[in-house]
């Protein structure tokens, strides 16, 4: 059976989520959209062949048969359009972070409950790179990790050659943002470390701005540590001169027998057998997205959610909130 789905929203995320069904074409497809901005939900609709353009998402619900909703409107909305879908029976997938605070999002996970199947799009975890990091520490003979440090370093916050600011040009709404670097970016290393490492507890952070162009953190430094003791790191910077404008992940693992590092482009395995791959990060993020949205069928066919469950995501979305009890003052 093709899932017939109904995407809430029609920002510039909507794009990687609608090339993501085109690409799981016979198994979901989105007949129904809706979003206030008419030139948003008209412009996605002729793109990819939408048939249900809708100002509103009651409307949308109310007017389309649906198996799932597909949420990606602003975060500020998510709450409000979970608990809509959940009330119309609907399979819900819907975009990070699941409310604007860990507090609205535990009520949130509590009143939803098992009613309806529940996932929370984290694509970062569904990155190839990521999964194939996961299975050389599974499979490899490498060792139980003892020390991981990871660091998304960028200037994309300082000014290029044209006088733009990278990170900006991408993502306008970015400036706006309160809470900016750790909950709308580091988020998705946070889960990504909880992937790879298990649960972790925070240690201490230092939450900062460096730049005038936006109004939240745009530099972060979190100490944590996994249940079974190894220290874990995380480091961000969008202000990080002498830094590409756009945004790459480093990760390296030390482990009893030998490291795992990935560098932009390039992962590798260095213990008892050694490798190296080339990363096509492009393609691998746009398969973060087709992944993350398979699962989700996947779990809808299996009767439970395989992955990124709401209960699970809280531990991601507690530890976002706990860093910022440690933000610097202005």
């Amino acid at each position: 059976m093709t899932l017939r789905i109904g995407m809430i929203g029609a920002g510039w995320v909507t794009r990687h989520h609608l090339d993501a069904y085109r690409a799981l074409a016979g198994r979901a497809v989105v007949v129904a959209i809706a979003d206030p901005s008419a030139e948003a939900r008209n412009t996605r609709a002729a793109e990819y062949g939408i048939a249900g353009i809708h100002a509103d998402a009651a409307a949308m619900i109310a007017a389309e048969k649906l198996d799932a909703v597909d949420i990606a409107s602003p975060r500020e909305f998510h709450a409000t359009h979970v608990r809509l879908a959940a009330r119309a029976g609907l399979a819900i997938l819907c975009q990070k972070p699941l409310a604007p605070s860990f507090a609205e999002a535990e009520a949130l996970v509590a009143e939803i409950g098992g009613r309806v199947p529940f996932m929370v799009h984290e694509n970062w975890r569904f990155r190839p790179h990521y999964r194939q990091i996961r299975r050389w520490l599974d499979e490899t003979g490498i060792g139980r990790p003892v020390q991981a440090q990871m660091s998304v370093l960028s200037s994309g916050l300082v000014p290029d050659a044209d006088g733009q600011l990278p990170a900006l040009r991408r993502q306008p709404m970015l400036a706006a943002l309160d809470q900016m670097l750790v909950k709308e970016i580091l988020i998705h290393h946070i889960d990504t470390l909880r992937f790879l490492f298990g649960e972790l507890s925070l240690r201490s952070a230092a939450v900062g701005r460096l730049s005038d162009a936006v109004i939240g953190d745009d530099h972060a430094l979190l100490s944590m540590v996994a249940s079974d003791g190894t220290p874990v790191t995380l480091q961000g910077n969008l202000h990080a001169r002498g830094y590409p404008g756009e945004v790459f992940d480093r990760l390296e693992i030390f482990c009893e027998r030998g490291r795992i590092l990935l560098e932009r482009d390039r992962l590798t395995l260095d213990g008892e057998r050694s490798e190296s791959v080339s990363v096509d990060l492009a393609a691998n993020y746009a398969a973060s997205y087709r992944d993350t949205i398979a699962c989700f069928i996947d779990g809808l066919a299996a009767g439970r959610i395989l992955e990124s469950s709401p209960a699970d995501n809280l531990g991601t979305l507690r530890l976002v909130d706990e860093a910022y009890r440690w933000r610097l003052p202005a």
